[in-house]
């Protein structure tokens, strides 16, 4: 099995469709949970296949250096080793060029990492990392680029957003080189995604696409550097942007963002997979999706409580426990808490966009979007849109 992606509907820029993978198919929009260390933190593999999950994404940065990429090669790849045998997706350690701005030096050849763990000293390059994605064996892998804070100004914008090309080029080459020479046996196909940076300069955005776009027949494109510190409205301008400029016939994945608001907002403009940390770090922390805004489930007021957390969700948390029960357990530093929150957000996101997905194939996408949006905002701090 290739890729391949077939639209069904489209209502305006949002689109419902069909991502095949090598190793299944992933119906559109959808979010995509994160296991940064090949493992979705507190969840189990069941419990992301019982709550109907269809693709998760790992990183190449943390799994190089802990446990070792050549290792988990040598273990079958990442569906063997975290036992997850649907569609992955490995990010590049691009963020971490953002995330881990004081232990790395940027160079026209690539990026010096002194390791958060041990402090030894890691150069990733466009070559390199395409081979610890090849190692890893996702089925989709993204490009090494160079992310910057959201606000930054054009000429480092445009500075980071032409070397992202430029180590594209390379990636590409040595993706090619390494299919051609170094076949590894029994492992599927890999589709190499592109990214599209630019900051929250428009025409640099529309440059980076359109240059993108023209270098070859990517199987689906990225779109980065956002939600890194930019204003939502940004956000969403950069993205119907965008939209004008890629192929209309292939995916595209924001990378990154994971706030409920942010994923109807992004459905609008076109976006087909999200993924972010947010669901499981907000969880850990206390903090609750609901279709009436987020909560905070240590407040004192759900002390007796005997709602589930959503009404409305049918996860394993809303299903059998109420708000005081949850409350107790984060009060007294139970795991059981942090794992419960952990699942209810994860499987807020993704039935979220499953809800999204059934109102475009129905036609009535616009008013559903809208409803949801209305009904969110009633409890959280209204985001502007444009």
């Amino acid at each position: 099995m290739s890729f391949e992606f077939e639209l069904e509907n489209t209502i305006g820029a949002a689109r419902a469709a069909t991502f095949t993978t090598p190793h299944g198919v992933v119906q559109t929009p959808a979010f995509m949970a994160v296991g940064t260390l090949a493992t979705v933190k507190a969840l189990d593999p069941d419990d992301l296949r019982a709550m109907d999950a269809q693709m998760i994404l790992a990183n190449a940065y943390h799994l190089h250096l802990r446990p070792g990429d050549d290792l988990i090669r040598e273990l079958g790849g990442l569906h063997e080793f975290m036992q997850w045998h649907g569609p992955i997706l490995t990010d590049s350690g691009g963020f971490q060029v953002f995330s881990l701005a004081t232990l790395r030096t940027i160079s026209e050849d690539g990026v010096e990492f002194r390791s958060h763990i041990d402090g030894s000293k890691r150069q990733f390059t466009p070559e390199s990392v395409m081979r610890i994605e090849r190692n890893l064996g996702a089925d989709v892998i993204m490009q090494f680029d160079h992310v910057i804070p959201g606000q930054s100004e054009p000429d480092v914008a445009r500075d980071a957003s032409e070397r992202s090309l430029r180590w594209l080029a390379r990636c590409r080459e040595a993706f090619e080189r390494l299919n051609a020479d170094e076949p590894i046996p029994g492992r599927s196909e890999q589709a190499l995604f592109p990214i599209v940076q630019g900051g929250i300069h428009a025409d640099l955005r529309r440059e980076a696409a359109a240059s993108i776009r023209d270098m070859a027949d990517w199987k689906g494109f990225g779109i980065g550097g956002l939600s890194v510190g930019e204003a939502k409205p940004d956000m969403y301008r950069i993205l119907a942007d965008v939209h004008e400029v890629l192929p209309k016939d292939r995916p595209r994945y924001l990378m990154g963002v994971g706030f409920p608001e942010d994923l109807v907002e992004g459905v609008r403009r076109g976006v087909d997979l999200f993924d972010c940390v947010a669901p499981t770090r907000m969880g850990r922390n206390g903090a609750v999706f609901t279709r009436d805004g987020r909560l905070n489930i240590k407040r004192a007021e759900f002390r007796n409580d005997k709602r589930p957390l959503d009404p409305e969700c049918q996860c394993a948390a809303c299903k059998r426990f109420t708000r005081a029960y949850l409350r107790h357990l984060f009060l007294s530093d139970e795991i059981l808490g942090l794992r419960l929150l952990s699942l209810h957000n994860v499987h807020f996101l993704v039935l979220l966009m499953r809800e999204a997905r059934n109102a475009l194939l129905a036609g009535s996408f616009d008013s559903w979007s809208s409803d949801w949006l209305q009904r969110y905002h009633s409890n959280t701090a209204t985001t502007p849109t444009v």
